[in-house]
């Protein structure tokens, strides 16, 4: 019976923790209960640090309150992958209510051995663990980044993106997305520690200072870079619409006429025309020669049209066997002249893992069609004539830090053609949240164009230039900004990151020895 006691003990702590990760999800930038971010969403991750810290009296139990609050992040926060599965009749909706639970319960891992991790015996003996979370936090966020493929959405540094991406933001181009949450996770534990232990003082408080004025420091300056006009086209083409096979030519006349609506360009000015992925799905433009001819009758001699596309590989029998998710670059002649292939495919929208188990069970993509689409060779700058050098990244690969930009061959700007009409009013804020960290992070400005929305063009410190809401047919017509100097981060990547959770440790275990 005291057993049970103190198992019953341990509910209202979990009941706690589910509450303030389902409150620490509205906190995220774009969420469209969003009231309070971003202090709310600190307070959030400092209610975890006390519970952990303060209430928990064994590792595992830290890190079931750790899961606990992932859990209901995570699925608040990605509830709108359910509605990709309302697009494929083949499975019942309630199946994406089930994997968004799954993938919940799976991402909630990491925050659960991130609290583990500090309250683990060796560590306490040694080190503070105030100092330890924030660590193990960015570890467990580094892992999110590559484990079964990789899906690092929504970490705890999106929460700290405003209208301006100023102040704390900013900090990512020193450490990255992943450093910035760090940051988060140690001025939480920091206040917590002030509001639970009264003989702390003003420490924790004067180290949260410091750290946010290190954060707020530029990661570099503007350059200098030729004057080119981007016209970004919406079309509000809804998934529902999109893959009918009588709707090619409507989707067509719609993305031409958006294009042709632009301000006649500039004399000397060169101009690139910006569709979304897959803008006109089923179509080879890579083979149609006369599909290409009249899509750029729109284009004046010197302009581009970059577009996404899929392109098809053929059987000697002319049946399809494989297909690569595609930008294309297309001149006023009609010509192909540069060509990136998506290289991190998503998961059950691109392609099927372990397909043979899953055509047992009945499963399939997401997007219609048996086909699994071929990955590229990894990150490319596309070097086009007349303008600065772009860096493609289609939809899914912007979420990625670290492994968007050719280290080689560094590009002026990105391109992040992208279908976010798959996930209904709650997932495109998020992307482009996504979009803005990678901006901050590289230094580099960033142009999407989406079926439905939100297209833009971000500038090199994260701030959104311009915008087309979502659900609105449209076309952006602006100045390509000029990219900084390479960041830290875009210099080293991960190595900062890194340096900082060295820095971490250090200082936990420094505190830890004087404890002793």
């Amino acid at each position: 019976m005291q057993t049970l006691a103190r198992r019953d003990r341990t509910w209202p702590q979990r009941a706690a923790a589910l509450g303030a990760g389902a409150v620490a999800a509205l906190g995220f930038y774009g969420n469209p209960f969003l009231v309070w971010q971003p202090w709310g969403g600190l307070a959030t991750v400092a209610g975890l640090t006390a519970l952990v810290l303060f209430c928990a009296r064994a590792p595992r139990r830290a890190a079931g309150l750790g899961w606990c609050w992932g859990w209901s992040q995570f699925f608040i926060g990605c509830h709108w992958i359910a509605q990709a599965f309302e697009y494929q009749a083949k499975m019942p909706p309630w199946i994406g209510w089930l994997t968004v639970a799954g993938l919940a319960a799976l991402l909630a891992t990491m925050p659960a051995l991130a609290c583990w991790l500090a309250w683990s015996s060796p560590l306490r003996k040694r080190m503070s663990p105030w100092w330890s979370l924030p660590a193990a936090w960015m570890l467990t966020e580094w892992i999110r980044v590559w484990l079964f493929t990789g899906f690092p959405w929504n970490p705890i540094a999106a929460a700290f993106l405003g209208d301006r991406a100023t102040g704390m933001a900013d900090g990512a181009a020193w450490v990255g997305a992943i450093g910035l949450s760090g940051i988060v996770v140690l001025a939480a534990a920091g206040l917590a520690r002030a509001l639970g232990d009264r003989r702390m003082g003003i420490a924790p408080a004067l180290t949260v200072i410091a750290l946010v004025g290190v954060a707020a420091v530029p990661g570099g300056r503007l350059t200098a870079s030729k004057r080119v006009e981007l016209v970004i086209v919406q079309p509000n083409i809804g998934q529902e619409v999109k893959w009918q096979a009588d709707s090619l030519a409507f989707q067509a006349e719609r993305l031409t006429s958006l294009s042709r609506q632009a301000p006649p360009p500039k004399p000397g000015v060169p101009r690139l025309i910006l569709w979304p992925e897959v803008a006109l799905p089923g179509l080879d433009l890579q083979r149609d020669a006369q599909a290409r001819a009249a899509l750029t009758t729109l284009l004046r001699p010197g302009d581009l049209l970059l577009t996404g596309a899929n392109t098809f590989r053929l059987s000697a029998a002319g049946e399809v066997t494989g297909a690569t998710n595609s930008l294309l670059a297309l001149d006023s002649a009609g010509r192909v002249i540069g060509q990136f292939d998506k290289f991190h495919l998503v998961p059950a929208g691109e392609y099927v893992p372990l397909r043979p188990i899953a055509d047992v069970l009945g499963l399939s993509r997401l997007a219609p069609g048996s086909i699994d689409f071929t990955p590229g060779p990894g990150p490319r700058t596309l070097s086009l004539p007349g303008v600065p050098d772009v860096g493609p990244l289609i939809c899914y690969e912007i979420i990625f830090p670290a492994r968007i930009v050719d280290e080689d061959h560094r590009p002026a700007w990105l391109l992040n053609p992208s279908n976010d009409a798959w996930f209904g009013r709650d997932g495109p804020p998020q992307a482009l949240a996504q979009a803005r960290l990678r901006a901050i992070e590289e230094g580099l400005p960033i142009a999407r164009s989406t079926p439905t929305g939100i297209s833009a063009l971000i500038g090199p410190r994260g701030e959104v230039l311009a915008a087309l809401p979502q659900r609105v047919a449209g076309a952006l017509t602006v100045e390509l900004p000029a990219p900084r100097e390479a960041t830290v981060f875009g210099r080293f990547g991960h190595l900062t990151t890194a340096l900082l959770g060295l820095l971490f440790l250090g200082v936990g275990a420094w505190e830890g020895h004087r404890r002793i």
